[in-house]
């Protein structure tokens, strides 16, 4: 499209006072002005001309990712090809309403006709970043004329939860928590290893399998324990919900819940555990199947980042039966969910019921220290009392829910935010000690 420059209008506005000039020495010579902006609109045309001769090519160059906290370099080559390539171009990316980029626009120099813009991507929230359009404009030789290019992207970048201090958190929690065996297991990136872990070596047992290296390390004498392969199916179901979008310690709680999520696949799937995600609020959302292998990582980091906030209530019935028709194998069902009526936790409570009769369930819950504080706080007002009652009933109902959920059988993980990841794990390393599937 193209437009005047604004040398081209303050060189048309000279036929202004020529004009009056013209008229004032004598009345035919106004017909000067005129002729003046005549003259600057046609080499205006020229100059339009000239600039559209070039064909441009753009070449985008998209990172795979961005994640939180974190800024990501995009870049577009320029390529003009044909006549009259100009010098420089001005450059200005659109990106979507979570993404923002610096500079806004840029002016980059052109040699033979190429160039290379590059921008700066920042994200401010977890989610499906857009890269909508580019617009490109440049000048004619003489600088009166903008012809302007707009090139639709139409890119997502997933924004994903931080991976670097996933892996780094999930590898400082396995050496602390994981038994001996696991911790061999996974730094010989081997999951279908028949290691299973290692024990005292007691008189009797077969020589060949004391492992001399370890036994050195520790100061006593191991033995290996071997068994069958049994690779473990597990499938982490995220409620979506409105309250999972309310934060908690000032964070999302489903951004929270994203976080363990990845933290415990990341280990599960060096320990070579198949991982599967599955989200849901008034109607499921995604539905990933298991995936196995460490380079089916970056495939949940993707789906991890698809889960945008929602303002429906949770639909737990649908959800969950769903979730129980899709699994096809006895499975670890890991839970991130929160209730916040005796309607939502009964209905609830039925249907996890149900996933129990085939599957081993572990429901994790956030424990909300603001609420706690409220119900034990000193009442100052009567406002102050009021909240105080109904955070402890909030609170009572709470632990009532998880009560019965041990009862039927559930494994809990109850614990403050920061301390989530921590118990998450400790809880799946118990159920691969014990041995369950």
């Amino acid at each position: 499209m193209p437009y005047p420059t604004r040398r081209t209008v303050l060189l048309a506005a000279l036929g202004l006072p020529i004009s009056l000039l013209a008229a004032a020495l004598a009345t035919g010579f106004w017909l000067a002005g005129v002729a003046w902006v005549a003259f600057v609109g046609g080499v205006l045309l020229l100059d339009v001309f000239i600039a559209l001769k070039p064909h441009l090519a753009i070449s985008p160059a998209v990172p795979n990712a961005i994640g939180m906290g974190q800024e990501r370099e995009i870049s577009f080559a320029f390529a003009f090809d044909g006549p009259g390539s100009p010098r420089n171009a001005e450059v200005t990316l659109d990106t979507g309403p979570i993404l923002k980029s610096l500079p806004p626009r840029q002016t980059v120099a052109l040699a033979s006709g190429k160039a290379l813009a590059r921008f700066t991507l920042q994200p401010l929230r977890r989610g499906e970043g857009e890269l909508r359009k580019l617009w490109v404009r440049w000048s004619g030789p003489l600088g009166l004329g903008w012809v302007q290019r707009e090139e639709n992207i139409a890119r997502t970048v997933p924004i994903v939860p931080n991976v670097q201090t996933v892996k780094d958190e999930a590898m400082r929690l396995f050496r602390r928590d994981a038994p001996v065996g696991m911790r061999l297991q996974l730094h010989n990136g081997d999951g279908g290893s028949e290691f299973y872990a290692l024990r005292d070596f007691q008189s009797g047992m077969d020589r060949r399998t004391m492992d001399w290296k370890q036994s050195a390390r520790h100061g006593m004498l191991l033995a290996k324990e071997f068994q069958a392969e049994q690779n473990q199916h597990i499938v982490v179901a995220l409620d979506t919900g409105r309250l999972m979008s309310a934060p908690l310690g000032g964070q999302p709680r489903l951004d929270r819940a994203l976080h363990a999520m990845l933290l415990l696949a990341y280990v599960g799937l060096k320990l070579g555990d198949r991982i599967g995600l599955f989200a849901f609020d008034e109607r499921p959302k995604l539905r990933s199947g298991t995936v196995a292998g460490a380079s089916a990582f970056p495939l949940l980091q993707r789906l991890a980042a698809r889960l945008d906030y929602s303002t429906a209530e949770t639909n737990f019935t649908l959800g969950l039966s769903q979730l129980a028709g899709d699994l096809e194998h006895r499975s670890i069902v890991v839970i991130f969910t929160d209730f916040s009526d005796a309607t939502s936790a009964e209905l609830m409570l039925e249907n996890v019921g149900r996933l129990l009769r085939r599957h081993l369930v572990i429901f994790v819950v956030f424990r909300d220290e603001e609420l706690e504080a409220m119900a034990n706080r000193e009442p100052q007002t009567p406002e102050d009392v009021s909240r105080a009652v109904i955070a402890d009933a909030m609170l009572r109902e709470r632990d009532v829910v998880i009560e019965r959920l041990r009862r039927l059988g559930v494994q809990i993980v109850d614990a403050p935010v920061d301390e989530i990841s921590a118990n998450l794990l400790k809880t799946y390393f118990a159920v691969k000690r014990r041995d369950r599937f």
